[in-house]
């Protein structure tokens, strides 16, 4: 079996029985259960959701993504070996450990395979909700040129590429395209502030204005559980992004959870500690494929520049990636889980074929 036969690259095509539309996003794709396979799951499973909650099957694949655009090898690889395990291990690990600290639940109600999460709809707070221990990246390259305030945060002057920030910073900006709010632009991604939140926190799908507090909260203490985790393996902790939502359990309580992944070596920067001690950034993270393809190709300002992205979108499409580089991807993603979680990955041969039989045999979802 060749290397490419092991990633699971296609996601969005398995027999997995749905009303709707499967929904596919950079990484993970979503499958919207039926009416009657939602309730049916949610009695014989015992999930602490409402009786009549819409469930999902969501599949994570082995692609990669980086500057809005997914890459791939040579030799038809279409994908990182190990990735989609690795990410999925441990972003399951963080919440439970969140859930042990009495922080709070997230969306996934069960995990019947390590490419495979059941979980529940949430109604989504629109806010890429970002935390910063350490200067750079974006926000070091536009501080480098001048700019002190982010996300209505006065920054001090001094400071140092990849220096420890004097405290932890929330710099939020919008998921999605949100209209109507005032001092908002009306684009995806774009850095708002505390004020703009309050000001308009039904708009951002907050259910009420305390729940502002409540997300710093969670956000906060959710950055220090990871935090002094990685510090205890001499990993630290650089920025991380969060998603969270609402949801309403089997007694009819709505509340606020985590969604999407976390603490993961996408979402976040981690970096080795003995090798930042010693003044180098080591990454262990997707930040070190993004540098990698800035200085693989001789342009990187098309990488950078959202305005050349019809540039940006071909070059993805027509550079197959020596297999060296996505094997130094799979290496960094499975090192990385196998010490957070402590456990060996469990690496398939053929991920498809075994998520549609545990799927067939322990939840009824496969048409036959």
């Amino acid at each position: 079996m060749s290397l490419a036969d092991k990633v699971l690259a296609v996601n969005n095509d398995l027999p997995i029985r749905t009303d709707l539309p499967v929904h596919s996003g950079k990484v993970r794709s979503v499958y919207w259960l039926t009416e009657a396979d939602s309730a049916r799951l949610i009695k014989e499973k015992g999930y602490d959701v409402k009786a009549d909650a819409p469930l999902a099957i969501m599949v994570i694949s082995d692609r990669i993504s980086a500057f809005d655009c997914i890459w791939h090898g040579e030799g038809g690889l279409k994908g990182v070996p190990g990735k989609g395990a690795a990410l999925n291990a441990i972003s399951n690990h963080w919440f439970k450990l969140f859930k042990e600290n009495g922080l709070a639940d997230s969306h996934i109600l069960d995990i019947p395979h390590p490419f495979v999460w059941i979980v529940q709809k949430a109604k989504p707070v629109m806010i890429e909700a970002i935390c910063r221990q350490y200067i750079t990246g974006s926000m070091w390259r536009a501080y480098e040129k001048g700019e002190r305030n982010f996300c209505g945060i006065e920054l001090p002057e001094g400071l140092a590429k990849d220096q420890k920030l004097p405290e932890l910073l929330i710099t939020p900006s919008t998921k999605g395209i949100l209209k109507g709010i005032p001092n908002v632009p009306e684009v995806d991604d774009v850095n708002i502030t505390r004020q703009d939140i309050s000001d308009n926190f039904a708009a951002f799908n907050f259910s009420a204005a305390e729940d502002i507090g409540l997300y710093e909260k969670l956000l906060k203490e959710g950055f220090d559980v990871i935090s002094g985790e990685l510090a205890k393996l001499d990993q630290v902790f650089v920025d991380t992004k969060f998603e969270f939502g609402y949801v309403t359990d089997s007694k009819g309580q709505e509340k606020l959870i985590y969604m999407d992944e976390v603490g993961t070596p996408d979402s976040s920067r981690i970096w080795d500690g003995p090798q930042y001690r010693d003044g180098k950034v080591v990454e262990n993270s997707k930040e070190g494929f993004r540098q990698l393809l800035l200085s693989h190709f001789p342009d990187p300002d098309i990488l950078l520049n959202k305005d050349r992205m019809d540039e940006r979108e071909a070059l993805a499409r027509d550079n197959a990636l020596p297999e060296s580089v996505l094997m130094a991807v799979s290496e960094t993603y499975t090192a990385i889980a196998e010490k957070i979680t402590g456990q060996k990955l469990h690496l398939s041969d053929n991920p498809k074929a075994e998520i549609i039989d545990i799927l067939r045999q322990d939840y009824g979802l496969i048409d036959e």
